[in-house]
């Protein structure tokens, strides 16, 4: 009698609180990590440079208030070997050492920076993807075969690989910034990827669909892959900032476009490094951008990775 009068009280105890679940609601784990970065200042910041920037990217056409490639007579007219013309009326910023309009330049410049990085890191996501993804999905000597390729490349210090690769080029072009920098982040996400789908493979539902004779494909693309993804999307956000580095570390040296007349911030430092004695801000300003965009995308991707981190659940 006393377990057929317990049992009810006990179920309808259970009930209640599988309704209280419904109602709260489950929370994943993308949510979960979503709520944790909103209190993170760190978090907040990075959001709030990355934000920022790309906005300004989107909208820096339409917010110069001068033509970016075309140089003014005005500017011009007062451009000696020693002296660059400064802040001036219509010109915020004044000239830079063409004869363009340096506030302009400055904007639009951010528009081919990210155009670069995010370029960049789209081809080295892909190429890693497809190395990383065969390499997981086979085993055996594809994974060694591929895995020794990588190895090779993770050998070669990334600056200098990207340095070579860009080398390899006549003449240098956006095309080639974007192509080096790609090349050199490949072996990283393949790595990445490669590690992640053989932690899939030992997985029980894997094991379950290859138990009931599902084909090799369907597991791969359906249970392996979209469950290995979160660490490459991390690493691709922290990949953005090193991309915009590399490329302006390229730019500077003097492997990409060579023309004067576009506007990017790599480019223009490079070719202000033979004007720091007459006017250090066409230096300075685009070297501060870089830095302050890279610690946006760093920031964000950092307090990305800890949010996603399963031991830091509480």
């Amino acid at each position: 009698m006393t377990t057929q009068k317990t049992t009810p009280n006990l179920l309808k105890r259970k009930a209640g609180r599988i309704d209280e679940l419904s109602e709260s609601g489950g929370n994943s784990l993308a949510v979960d990590a979503m709520k944790r970065m909103s209190r993170s200042p760190v978090a907040i910041t990075g959001a709030v440079i990355t934000v920022l920037f790309v906005l300004l990217a989107i909208l820096s056409p339409f917010l110069a208030p001068k033509n970016p490639y075309i140089p003014y007579d005005e500017l011009r007219n007062t451009l000696r070997p020693d002296s660059i013309p400064g802040p001036m009326p219509g010109f915020l910023l004044g000239s830079d050492q063409n004869g363009y309009d340096f506030f302009s330049r400055l904007l639009v410049g951010s528009q081919q920076t990210l155009i670069v990085g995010v370029a960049a890191t789209l081809i080295g996501v892909l190429l890693g993807m497809i190395i990383g993804g065969f390499a997981g999905a086979f085993g055996g000597w594809v994974d060694t075969l591929l895995m020794r390729f990588t190895d090779i490349l993770l050998a070669i210090p990334s600056l200098l690989l990207a340095i070579s690769i860009a080398a390899l080029f006549l003449h240098g072009t956006q095309w080639t910034v974007i192509i080096a920098v790609a090349v050199v982040s490949v072996p990283v996400f393949a790595r990445l990827l490669r590690g992640a789908m053989l932690a899939q493979r030992a997985s029980d539902h894997v094991l379950a669909a290859t138990a009931l004779g599902v084909r090799r494909r369907t597991i791969v693309f359906r249970h392996m892959l979209p469950n290995s993804l979160g660490p490459v999307i991390v690493q691709a956000t922290l990949t953005l900032a090193t991309s915009i580095i590399d490329a302006a570390a390229l730019s500077f040296l003097g492997l990409g476009d060579s023309d004067p007349s576009r506007a990017e911030w790599g480019l223009m430092l490079g070719k202000s490094q033979s004007f720091l004695d007459v006017k250090p801000e066409l230096a300075f300003y685009p070297a501060i951008a870089i830095i302050v965009v890279a610690l946006g995308f760093t920031l964000l991707g950092e307090s990305l990775r800890e949010a996603l981190d399963p031991k830091n659940r509480r």
